[in-house]
C-alpha cells in the first residue's frame, strides 16, 4: 500500500472529513487571531454585561472585555493544551505499553501492576487533587496532571497488543539477528501499531481537551489565561445567565464540544484502516 492509499480512508470517510476539516478550521482561527478578532482579549474599555450586538457579536464580559476576541484568541490556549496533554499521555502509555508488552517477567509484572494502580484510581478526583495542591498554577501543570492521570489506559491496549506480536516471525528473526529489545520493538514492532497509536492518541486528545477545561471552569488552572475553560470560569462566577449574556457561557462550551466531536469523527477513519472488515470498496 503506498504513502498516499494510507490516507484515502480519512477522505472517502465522510464522517472524519468533517472533522478534519473542523479541526483544520479551529487551528487557522488559532493561528490567524489577531486578524480575525477585532479587539484585544484583555481589552476591558468597553461597557460591561454587554448583549450581543453589531459591535460586540457576542457582548462583553463584567470586566468591559470582548466576548468574541476573548472566543478566538482563546482557541490557542485550548487547541495547545489540549493537544499537548494528549501528545504527552500517548507517548508515555506508548513507551510503557511496549516495553511491558515485549520483556515478559519481573519488567512486565512491575509495569503491569503500575498500570493497574493508575487504571483503578478515579481519574477525576486525583486531577482536582493534583491541581488544587499544586504550588504554581498554568498550562504546564494542566498538562502535567493530564498526563499522569491519562496514560494508563492506552498503555494497557498497547501493550495486549504487543503481547500477540512479540511471537510473530519477523520478531523473531531480528532477535536472532542480535537486534536489541529497544530496536525490536520501536523497529519491528510500533510500525505495526501506528492505526491503534493513532487512535490512542485521538482519545487521549478528546479526554485532555475535556479535562482541561473542566480543571480551569473548577478555578484549578491560571485564570488570568485566556482560554474557552477560563471563559466558563469567569462567565459562571459573574452570573452570566442571570444577567441576560448567555452568549458568554454557551459559545465556549459549544466549541469544547465541537472540537472534541471532530476529534471523535476523525477516529473513524482510523477505526478503518486499523480494521479491513470496516473499509468500504472505492
Amino acid at each position: 500500500m503506498s504513502g498516499l492509499a494510507v490516507f484515502k480512508p480519512f477522505w472517502r470517510n465522510k464522517l472524519a472529513r468533517t472533522g478534519m476539516i473542523i479541526v483544520l478550521l479551529l487551528v487557522l482561527v488559532a493561528i490567524f487571531a489577531p486578524v480575525i478578532a477585532p479587539y484585544s482579549p484583555y481589552n476591558s474599555s468597553f461597557p460591561p454585561m454587554l448583549g450581543p450586538s453589531a459591535q460586540h457579536w457576542l457582548g462583553t464580559t463584567q470586566a468591559g472585555q470582548d466576548v468574541f476576541s476573548q472566543l478566538v484568541y482563546g482557541a490557542r490556549q485550548s487547541l495547545w493544551v489540549g493537544f499537548a496533554a494528549g501528545t504527552a499521555a500517548t507517548i508515555l502509555g506508548l513507551i510503557i505499553g511496549l516495553i511491558a508488552g515485549y520483556a515478559p517477567g519481573i519488567v512486565d509484572d512491575v509495569l503491569s501492576y503500575l498500570i493497574n494502580v493508575f487504571l483503578v484510581i478515579p481519574g477525576l478526583p486525583l486531577m482536582i487533587i493534583l491541581a488544587a495542591y499544586a504550588p504554581v498554577h498554568g498550562s504546564l501543570l494542566i498538562i502535567f496532571v493530564i498526563t499522569v492521570t491519562g496514560w494508563a489506559w492506552g498503555a494497557r491496549v498497547l501493550r495486549s497488543q504487543v503481547t500477540t506480536l512479540r511471537s510473530r516471525d519477523y520478531v523473531a528473526a531480528a532477535r536472532f539477528a542480535g537486534d536489541g529489545m529497544l530496536r525490536i520493538v520501536f523497529r519491528e514492532i510500533m510500525p505495526n501499531m501506528i492505526s491503534l497509536v493513532a487512535a490512542g492518541f485521538l482519545g487521549a486528545a478528546v479526554s485532555a481537551i475535556l479535562a482541561a477545561a473542566g480543571l480551569e471552569f473548577l478555578g484549578l488552572g491560571d485564570p488570568s489565561i485566556n482560554s474557552w475553560g477560563t471563559m466558563l470560569y469567569w462567565a459562571e462566577n459573574s452570573g452570566a445567565l442571570l444577567q441576560g449574556q448567555w452568549a458568554w457561557l454557551f459559545a465556549p462550551g459549544f466549541l469544547i464540544a465541537v472540537l472534541g466531536t471532530s476529534l471523535v469523527l476523525i477516529n473513524f477513519a482510523v477505526d478503518e484502516m486499523a480494521n479491513p472488515r470496516l473499509r468500504k470498496k472505492a
